[in-house]
């Protein structure tokens, strides 16, 4: 896939593609290039850049083959990509040279990235925060490989009065000041269910569904977008997971246990359990039914036109044990067995078993070609979920509905799911504390732990701290009293409550749009 950036651009090294052209001989006199881009460090989705003049400088694409940030997620590297072709198009437009720039020239690239009102295509602080930290791992690496200067300058701060910083730290000046390192906004069920219904689902803001709706791949992502509510997973690790890995619809309990393989969890250091709420099981069991499920027609559809069979690097399995977290996989010395945990997200894609209809993918969530769906994919399902939102909701006020208030990212499920159990959670808590004295409560959290750490063993956080760095700020105003004197109803309504209370002092809690939100401008 090529991604244009006006004269500059970015491809992503693509093992599988078949790169043999019945019509022309132009690179048979390189032999196998997939071999030889393997033997120079490329790996499958690796970047490279090209110039405005159809060369490759190696230098800068030598990055992403050797640097430190080849260890990191592909999601990342793409970013990292993107980012780069948007420095260097600029300073291309300015006649300057990458290894020559300049702190003057990056905070140039700052005020026409956010602020310059010529630029059409401005971005927010964090977008621009995320281009400051990819150009800054190159610059880093570059200085150290090439010599070259690092425009994007760093110094050291003295610890803030909230004990942020800390003495030694390095931080970037040129850092926007509107890109605090915690961006993190909730959703309340009902302002989620109402966000599917109307941007996956077909629905408009009076609970109608839409004349001449066609829901092209609506079960899987309904399916899809329902699971990261639920679990709480992270969207790459929820898009990897393979249908061995998922438990069975009919399993013990309302909340049956999967396991996450240790290759897909942030950090890779080890796998861990998560709980899959039964209708989201019920949801994917739908999406995957080999008769009514779109999954099926788009094997289908693949096997018809030998899709599969065209693919130059698959791994065949041939059986799996559920239980020993593994599947056994056909290599040229025979059967090999291969644990789950070992198999990355790249790697996932390139697993099928053989059916009688011919080759099958593993992965549970495929594009409409029938091939495995990566990660990134996925934040386009949610940009197009939020435009037909914004239309809908314009629709619903004749036209003239101004901004709308209600909108996803992918993210924003994992927020709201540590949300959800940080309620339940102080709940149990208030219940098994209740008659100790303030020092047995010490001792009680010293030895087994606290809502924190309960919190962090869901999230898979590697410490509590983590935890409540990240989603403590909405109930810092409000007293545990209180919180726990609204659980004293039936489960899920009290929960709901609470949500609303936090929402209406914290101002990043996302609540439903009903008639008094819209006259009163929004869901904030």
């Amino acid at each position: 896939m090529r991604i244009s950036q006006r004269s500059w651009t970015v491809d992503f090294y693509d093992f599988r593609r078949d790169l043999r052209c019945p019509d022309s001989d132009l690179l048979d006199a390189y032999g196998d290039v997939h071999d030889w881009a393997r033997r120079n460090g490329a790996r499958q989705g690796t970047p490279f850049l090209v110039a405005p003049d159809g060369r490759a400088d190696p230098r800068i694409n030598l990055f992403f083959r050797v640097g430190p940030v080849v260890a990191r997620r592909p999601r990342t590297l793409r970013r990292y990509a993107f980012s780069l072709v948007v420095w260097l198009e600029f300073l291309e437009a300015c006649g300057q040279q990458w290894d020559e720039a300049a702190a003057e020239d990056f905070e140039a690239f700052k005020y026409w990235r956010m602020t310059d009102d010529r630029n059409a295509g401005r971005v927010r602080p964090p977008s621009f925060d995320a281009d400051r930290a990819g150009l800054n791992a190159f610059y880093t690496w570059a200085s150290q490989r090439y010599g070259v200067a690092n425009p994007v300058t760093t110094r050291n701060v003295e610890p803030t009065v909230a004990g942020w910083g800390e003495p030694g730290r390095r931080r970037d000046p040129v850092r926007p000041a509107g890109s605090p390192r915690r961006q993190v906004k909730w959703m309340l069920r009902s302002a989620f269910e109402q966000w599917r219904d109307v941007g996956l689902r077909g629905y408009g803001f009076d609970g109608r569904r839409l004349k001449g709706w066609h829901g092209f791949n609506e079960d899987r992502d309904v399916a899809f977008v329902d699971g990261l509510y639920g679990t709480g997973l992270r969207l790459t690790e929820w898009a990897s997971v393979l249908d061995v890995e998922l438990p069975s619809v009919h399993g013990e309990g309302r909340f049956p246990k999967a396991w996450l393989a240790a290759a897909c969890v942030k950090g890779g250091r080890e796998g861990r359990e998560y709980r899959v709420p039964r209708r989201v099981l019920q949801g994917v069991a739908s999406y995957v039914d080999p008769l009514e499920g779109s999954r099926a027609e788009a094997v289908a559809r693949a096997q018809r036109c030998g899709r599969y069979e065209r693919l130059t690097f698959v791994t065949l399995v041939v059986g799996d044990d559920r239980a020993g977290r593994s599947v056994y996989v056909l290599t040229e010395s025979g059967r090999r067995a291969v644990a789950l945990d070992v198999l990355d997200p790249e790697e996932r894609l390139r697993l099928f078993r053989r059916t009688e209809k011919g080759l099958e993918p593993l992965a549970v969530w495929l594009g409409n070609d029938g091939m495995p769906k990566r990660a990134h994919g996925w934040e386009k399902t949610f940009q197009r979920a939020n435009a037909r939102v914004r239309r809908q909701w314009a629709v619903a006020h004749g036209g003239e509905g101004g901004h709308c208030p209600l909108w996803a990212r992918p993210h924003m499920a994992r927020h709201s799911f540590a949300l959800r159990w940080f309620t339940i959670l102080s709940a149990v808590w208030n219940q098994r504390l209740e008659g100790f004295t303030d020092a047995e409560v010490r001792n009680l959290r010293e030895q087994f732990g606290d809502v924190w750490f309960q919190l962090a063993t869901l999230l898979g956080h590697s410490s509590p701290e983590v935890t409540r760095d990240w989603y403590l700020e909405p109930f810092t105003g409000l007293q545990l009293d209180y919180l726990f004197s609204l659980l004293d109803d039936e489960e899920q309504q009290a929960v709901e409550v609470l949500l609303r209370a936090v929402a209406a002092g914290s101002g990043r809690v996302m609540s439903p749009l009903d008639g008094s939100d819209r006259e009163g401008g929004g869901v904030w």
